[in-house]
């Protein structure tokens, strides 16, 4: 696929709307040559199943510098408990429905029939993957996202027990840092992702540091299908 293709056609982001904040483009489809294209410049859909497929580069932009992860004390104390087994891609559709399933707070979901068959696509062409939180056997918490070079683009998570997807993230975050990636995309900033070390940055830095890493290797062992190893193994520092 190359670089002119895999646009397919979007309009350039310094176009999307200020109000609604990144609304770039309207229509189209999900299939993933136009998925990987988005994400390759910094673009990804998101809408709800009332809505035409909407797709988004907001300025500024929430992101995670793997270096820069925040363990909390708190979150480190129990990351040494071993409460979960931590997995890579043992089952990424049962990730995709817990993170379709709607809180208890909404309504609905954004994670519409076509989205979850358009990213288990992508699945199974290497391109999305799932990191999984197990607890005596029973999934109860996740996250899935699209990995692109050495850039991770997060999509959802989802918690069944409090802190697994919490837990997940940070071995996630560890174990992308020893496969050498650079750089996480956390799409829309919360308070939760700062506390876990996300920062805002400009859309223009953003695209940037998506040129530089888009097309980097990394290892060749990484999102083999098993067990994560606890992030204080290597050494993660905890911050208070």
């Amino acid at each position: 696929m190359s670089d002119d293709d895999s646009n397919q056609a979007f309009p350039p982001v310094e176009l999307a709307l200020d109000e609604p904040n990144g609304l770039l483009a309207v229509g189209g489809d999900l299939s993933p040559a136009r998925l990987v294209g988005a994400y390759r410049h910094g673009i990804f859909p998101w809408f709800n199943a009332d809505q035409p497929i909407l797709w988004w580069c907001p300025d500024p932009r929430a992101v995670l510098f793997p270096e820069h992860l925040h363990i909390s004390r708190s979150l480190a104390k129990l990351i040494k408990k071993k409460p979960f087994h931590i997995t890579v891609d043992r089952d990424f559709e049962a990730v995709l429905r817990g993170c379709a399933a709607p809180r208890p707070y909404e309504t609905g979901t954004w994670i519409t029939p076509d989205m979850h068959q358009a990213y288990l696509k992508l699945h199974h062409m290497g391109f999305a993957h799932s990191v999984e939180a197990w607890q005596e056997g029973r999934l109860v918490g996740g996250l899935y996202g699209v990995a692109i070079g050495r850039v991770f683009f997060g999509e959802s998570m989802f918690s069944r027990v409090n802190n697994a997807s919490k837990v997940a993230f940070t071995y996630l975050v560890d174990q992308l840092k020893a496969w050498r990636y650079t750089l996480i995309d956390c799409q829309v900033s919360s308070a939760h992702l700062h506390t876990l070390g996300a920062v805002d940055i400009k859309r223009d830095i953003f695209i940037g540091l998506l040129r530089r890493h888009i097309d980097a290797t990394v290892y060749p062992s990484a999102w083999q299908t098993g067990t994560i190893s606890t992030p204080t193994n290597r050494n993660t520092t905890a911050t208070v």
